[in-house]
């Protein structure tokens, strides 16, 4: 069965890892909400498992999203998460192939079909413009570009024009309905509006939103600037 949302650009990942959980997690996630209403960028939330059915209870607009999934079928699997299970508890699609949960290709190839089966969408994490190409075979609906050496970055290192257009173009040939985001090292407002005006549909962050003294404002500052970049771009916009 096909994927029961559709990402839409432009769109911004926010990846609590295991920085936050439970009712602070919560609280933002209903911020994001209001983000998402307010500027008119579809935000996806990457809870911890535990956390997925309170957020999904909570939102209207952030799509919940789970941080892995395994290819498994109903029965035996101690400790694996099922994706049926992770339909039943709200999550509306699925993170995949993250630098710290890297997938072998068959078994990613496995996970892929095997959300598509259940109706969750899938967002698949690629190293570089060539691994990218080869997860574009596979048919997910969203691939994130991201260099590891940059995941958790506060340097201001982000991925740059040059990469952005050629990852674009490398998974564009296999499939141009795939949605391509690039993030890693996005540790500004600044950084977000950069690689969106470079060609990125979408972008997203995870330390520099939960290491924050006050993740909502650096939170809000990322969403304006996704909407900026994106109608620059697109609609011929003042820059920021």
């Amino acid at each position: 069965m096909p994927a029961v949302v559709e990402i839409k650009p432009p769109f911004f990942e926010v990846g609590p890892k295991a920085y936050a959980y439970g009712r602070d997690l919560v609280r933002l996630a209903v911020y994001a909400d209001r983000l998402s209403a307010k500027y008119g960028v579809q935000i996806i939330l990457t809870p911890q498992y535990t956390d997925i059915p309170a957020v999904a209870r909570e939102v209207v607009r952030v799509l919940v999203f789970a941080q892995h999934m395994d290819s498994l079928m109903p029965g035996r699997g101690v400790g694996s998460v099922l994706p049926e299970a992770l339909v039943e508890a709200g999550a509306s699609g699925v993170l995949l192939n993250h630098s710290e949960r890297p997938l072998p290709h068959e078994e990613l190839a496995c996970c892929i079909r095997r959300a598509g089966d259940v109706g969750l969408a899938t967002i698949v994490c690629a190293d570089d413009a060539l691994q990218a190409a080869a997860i574009a075979v596979l048919a997910p609906d969203a691939i994130i570009v991201e260099e590891p050496a940059l995941i958790g970055s506060s340097t201001g290192r982000h991925s740059t024009q040059a990469s952005i257009a050629d990852a674009d173009r490398a998974i564009w040939r296999v499939d141009p309905a795939i949605r391509v985001l690039h993030a890693a090292g996005i540790s500004s407002a600044q950084d977000v509006y950069d690689v969106i005006a470079a060609g990125a549909q979408g972008s997203g962050s995870s330390s520099a939103i939960f290491t924050a003294a006050d993740p909502e404002l650096v939170l809000t500052s990322m969403i304006r600037a996704t909407r900026q970049a994106w109608d620059a771009r697109t609609q011929g916009a003042a820059t920021a």
